[in-house]
C-alpha cells in the first residue's frame, strides 16, 4: 500500500490540497514583501522551493514520488511558513494565546502548540530522507548492512543530531540579529521550548521508524540505482 492509499484521500483531493498550499505559500511570499519582514520573506521562499523538489525529483532523476509524499512535505513547509506571519488576534487565541492588547500575533509566538506540530512533521520528513538514503545504501552499497533494529535507532539519532544542529542554528540567528539590529529570521523562546522542540523531534521520528519506513522502500530503491551507490 503506498502513501497515497494509506492516507485515504483521492488523487484529485490532494492535488487540490498540494495546489492550494502552493498558492498560499505565493501569497504569503507577497505579504512579506509587502510588509517589509525578512523571515517571513525567507521562511515562505524557502518552503515554496521545498515544495517545488518533489516533481522535480521525479521528473529529473526518475525517483518515484508518491503524491502522498509530495502532500506530506508540501503540508510540513506550508504550516512552517504560516507559523510566521501575522494573522488576527481571534484566530492566534484558537491555537494559543495572542500578545495582549495586539491586534495581530503569529502561531509561532502564541505559547500553543503550533510549534509542537511543526516541529514534529518536518521531524518526520527529515527521518524520511535519512531513513531512505540509508535504505538505498543498506541495499545496494557492497559491504554495507544495517539491521532492521539499528535502522530504527539511526532515524531517531538522524533527526535528534539535525534537530540539536537546527536548535544551534536558530540560537547563532537569534544572537546575530539582535546584535545587528534587524529582524530575526529564525526565532528561539528558551530552553525548556528547545527541550519540547526535541522532544517532539523525537516523536516524529518515531513515527517514521514505526509506521513510514515501508512507504519510503520505492523511492530509497531508486535513489540506490539512479546513483549506483553499489559501485
Amino acid at each position: 500500500m503506498n502513501v497515497r492509499e494509506r492516507i485515504g484521500l483521492s488523487e484529485r483531493v490532494q492535488h487540490a490540497l498540494v495546489w492550494l498550499m502552493e498558492v498560499g505559500l505565493a501569497v504569503m511570499l507577497v505579504v512579506g514583501f509587502w510588509l517589509g519582514n525578512t523571515g517571513i520573506v525567507v521562511n515562505c521562499g524557502i518552503a515554496l522551493l521545498v515544495a517545488q523538489l518533489p516533481p522535480i525529483l521525479q521528473r529529473d532523476y526518475g525517483l518515484p514520488m508518491d503524491l502522498g509524499l509530495t502532500l506530506w512535505i508540501t503540508t510540513a513547509v506550508f504550516l512552517h511558513a504560516l507559523g510566521t506571519v501575522p494573522l488576527p488576534a481571534s484566530l492566534v487565541d484558537m491555537v494559543g494565546t495572542a500578545p495582549d492588547g495586539a491586534a495581530y500575533g503569529t502561531l509561532y509566538s502564541s505559547g500553543g502548540w503550533w510549534d509542537h506540530l511543526t516541529h514534529g512533521l518536518s521531524a518526520s520528513v527529515v527521518a524520511g530522507v535519512g531513513y531512505a538514503t540509508a535504505r538505498a545504501l543498506d541495499e545496494y552499497a557492497t559491504g554495507v548492512h544495517f539491521p532492521p533494529r539499528f535502522m530504527f535507532v539511526y532515524i531517531v539519532l538522524f533527526v535528534l543530531a539535525f534537530g540539536v544542529l537546527w536548535e544551534v542554528i536558530e540560537f547563532v540567528i537569534g544572537e546575530a540579529a539582535a546584535l545587528f539590529g534587524s529582524g530575526s529570521v529564525l526565532t528561539q523562546y528558551g530552553l525548556e521550548d528547545t527541550m519540547y522542540d526535541l522532544v517532539f523531534d523525537t516523536v516524529g521520528a518515531v513515527v517514521v521508524g514505526i509506521w513510514g519506513t515501508a512507504h519510503l522502500n520505492d523511492v530509497a530503491d531508486a535513489i540506490g540505482r539512479r546513483f549506483s551507490v553499489g559501485g
